[in-house]
């Protein structure tokens, strides 16, 4: 399935379901190979990162056991090995998951080796804050033509580290290889995301010593041990928003059930912002278009708790139905207006700014980079051929082909299987007229 064919210009209607977040099932299942026992995972979305996950655990010797309508998924790890490199290069340029792999794998193994690393060409995304701190735990990095062997001949041990940025993914590497580690780590500027918080929890429940401070400061004393753990992951609010979003941009009402408003509270004051109504119970949130104007805003994109990258570029196509300018300004990812460009050909009216607009002065401020758009509604879309760019890039264009008049043909939709469960089931389900090629 690479392409889908969209019949636009209905509202998406009804219900459906969310499962466990991307951003944290993945490293929870990296977790469990630090673990001398069996864990279980509950509430595992249908997803190709999960899949691709497994098969790297299972090349270490990890067996895996997956009940994918249940949503469950069982690894025992009590007899990891080393993988052969030829196997894991068949992983190559997949996911960015591996290098989290590195920790995990030197504590059982004494080594690890991490091909080349794929992912969302959304920024540079460097893997320098890892290798840096895998080196300050006394880690050995060398670069080989293939990818990247680690290796600790003395043993890893604590340290202090200060992120320049708080980044998700160097903060998830220094969790996973901390809590073996011997003695103390203590992690400044760490991100504190929910997925990071549910990470910590899965890491207690297996024996680690884990307290974050106010100051997104994380302590971490040193285990010699850690068994498994039974854990339900916290639903994807990143999938629930974008649903928030399509439901806005075509004028629906989708109730999102699994949807968690203690994750998504500055989404939640943002849609109301836009206009855009919404009703909580215990169930899940129930997402719907006010049958009036939509309002325009001015936004800007942080760590948490601020407003969410993720959640930016769909918001972004409801903004182009809102009246007036609306000014997003991305401090996060410093590429990720791209996918404007097919909006654009598609009747919006989106201008993309190398400019701080709309907010303080961000790291991308004066080095080129086009991370500031103004969005000017409310425009008709119209429908177009289109190329998935990246995961969210990728849903948020099915959103404005939603959206738009006609037939449009959006290719490369696999891409988007690697965040949304089922995604095209969910659209028939909300009543969208879709067909696959």
């Amino acid at each position: 399935m690479n392409q889908l064919r969209v019949h636009g210009g209905s509202p998406l209607s009804g219900e459906i379901t969310v499962r466990g977040a991307k951003n944290f099932v993945s490293k929870a299942m990296v977790a469990a190979l630090l673990g001398e026992e069996p864990s279980e995972l509950r509430n595992i979305p249908d997803i190709s990162d999960v899949n691709v996950v497994s098969g790297l655990l299972k090349l270490h010797g990890v067996i895996v056991e997956r009940d994918v309508q249940g949503g469950v998924i069982r690894l025992d790890p009590r007899n990891v090995e080393s993988a052969h490199k030829a196997d894991i290069d068949t992983h190559a340029g997949s996911s960015r998951i591996p290098i989290l792999l590195c920790g995990p794998l030197v504590h059982r193994l004494g080594e690890a080796f991490i091909p080349d690393l794929g992912g969302c060409r959304i920024g540079d995304r460097p893997i320098d804050y890892h290798l840096g701190i895998l080196r300050q735990f006394g880690a050995q990095v060398d670069k080989l033509d293939t990818g990247i062997l680690i290796t600790a001949p003395r043993g890893l041990h604590g340290t202090k580290v200060e992120l320049p940025y708080p980044s998700v993914g160097a903060t998830e590497q220094l969790l996973l290889t901390a809590v073996r580690a011997q003695g103390l780590t203590e992690l400044r500027n760490a991100a504190i995301e929910p997925e990071i918080m549910d990470l910590i929890a899965v890491l207690q429940r297996m024996g680690a010593i884990i307290s974050v401070d106010t100051d997104r400061t994380i302590r971490v004393e040193g285990v010699d041990r850690l068994g498994g753990f039974t854990h339900t992951a916290l639903p994807d609010r990143i999938e629930a928003a974008s649903w928030a979003s399509a439901a806005l941009a075509t004028r629906g009402d989708v109730y999102v059930r699994g949807a968690r408003q203690a994750d998504m509270m500055t989404f939640l004051n943002t849609f109301r912002k836009v206009g855009g109504a919404f009703d909580i119970d215990d169930g899940g949130i129930r997402f719907r278009h006010p049958g009036t104007d939509l309002n325009s805003i001015v936004l800007e994109t942080d760590v948490h708790p601020g407003f969410m990258t993720d959640w930016q570029q769909p918001l972004v196509v409801a903004l182009t139905q809102a009246a007036g300018l609306s000014i997003v300004h991305e401090t996060v990812y410093e590429k990720r207006f791209g996918f404007t460009d097919a909006l654009v050909r598609m009747g919006a009216t989106i201008q993309v700014y190398r400019e701080c607009l709309g907010g303080l002065q961000c790291r991308f401020g004066q080095r080129n980079f086009l991370h500031s758009a103004v969005v000017s509604g409310p425009t008709p879309l119209r429908a177009a051929d289109i190329e998935v760019p990246d995961l969210r890039g990728g849903f948020s264009h099915l959103i404005a082909a939603l959206a738009a008049e006609g037939t449009s043909r959006v290719r490369g939709i696999g891409l988007i299987n690697r965040g949304y469960e089922n995604f095209t089931a969910k659209l028939e389900a909300l009543g969208a007229k879709v067909e696959t090629d």
